[in-house]
């Protein structure tokens, strides 16, 4: 069974402007990038394609991976940003 770390962050918009807009991201994390090898000078990566989280959300093990062990730091971050404009004004049809 694969689990998939994801963290929705939102930006709420300002209660002072009429043109605010919600922000949703979504960080997924992917490959681990940990040079193993960095002790003799070399360069290796275990070969993890995707971070898998070890434990339950709110737990210290849900920061370490799974498939390799490592810390959810040493994979490479991925963050999709989308914003959502709330548009409450009817289009004008050029009249």
């Amino acid at each position: 069974m694969r689990h998939r770390q994801v963290v929705l962050r939102r930006n709420e918009p300002s209660r002072r402007s009429a043109n605010s807009s919600l922000t949703v991201r979504s960080v997924r994390y992917g490959e681990c990038q940990k040079n193993h090898a960095a002790g003799i000078g070399g360069h290796a990566v275990d070969g993890c394609r995707e971070f898998m989280a070890s434990g339950q959300e709110g737990t210290s093990s849900a920061l370490i991976c799974a498939a390799c062990g490592c810390h959810r730091n040493f994979h490479r971050r991925e963050v999709e940003t989308e914003v959502l404009c709330p548009c409450s004004s009817a289009p004008s049809n050029g009249r």
